[in-house]
């Protein structure tokens, strides 16, 4: 399954403060139909996201009925990311 759209960045401060961009609510109803088939557990999705012109593996996180894509610090970094950004986004669950 492969899926793109747009979200704004946003900051959650944890245990470890983390950047994410929330799926839209259509979308993360499209992955929760299939999750059973792709989770490692927990409700984890495994990803192969791409933002600009960096591609990186990660992990969705259920969080209340939607999913949180996490932006790594070296994607940040690369495509000179920062709270509030709007990005494109192109997942692909595998």
């Amino acid at each position: 399954m492969v899926i793109e759209f747009s979200g704004k960045i946003i900051f959650w401060k944890g245990p470890a403060p983390w950047f994410f961009v929330t799926v839209p609510a259509k979308h993360s109803r499209d992955i929760k139909a299939i999750s059973s088939l792709v989770t490692y557990g927990w409700g984890v999705i495994p990803v192969h996201v791409r933002i600009g012109r960096t591609e990186f593996t990660t992990s969705l996180f259920p969080k209340d009925g939607r999913y949180l894509v996490p932006i790594k610090v070296k994607v940040q970094k690369a495509e000179g990311l920062k709270k509030g950004d709007k990005v494109s986004l192109r997942l692909e669950i595998r």
